[in-house]
């Protein structure tokens, strides 16, 4: 991904923030650091937040990336708000699994699946 660019797309309902992730692969450590720092920045911003990340582009994430996922859950849950996962590839998902991530996260097929669950 071009330096400056963003690596999120944020659309607003009148309910929750839904993110998007620009990249394809979420591997690198910068790239994670910055995305980390990006929703971070949301979070903080919204307490209470209704979070939904959509994984609907990403083909690849690191095991770094998991990690800031599972911090992301700790400071969503500090501000009392709810953060779901939607849109996760089936051999991501087994990384889910296999970490046993899938009992930490509410996960959902679809968008609009995690929306309504809000």
């Amino acid at each position: 991904m071009a330096e400056g660019q963003p690596h999120l797309t944020v659309i607003e309902t009148d309910d929750a923030k839904i993110v998007e992730f620009a990249e394809r692969k979420i591997l690198e450590e910068l790239s994670i650091a910055e995305i980390g720092e990006e929703l971070s920045g949301l979070v903080n911003s919204n307490p209470g937040i209704k979070l939904l990340l959509s994984f609907n582009n990403v083909e690849h994430l690191s095991s770094a990336a998991l990690g800031m996922l599972i911090t992301l859950n700790r400071q969503v849950e500090a501000t009392s708000g709810k953060l779901k996962l939607s849109d996760i590839t089936p051999q991501i998902f087994e990384v889910f699994k296999i970490t046993r991530l899938n009992k930490l996260f509410d996960i959902y097929d679809s968008k609009d699946a995690a929306l309504s669950s809000f």
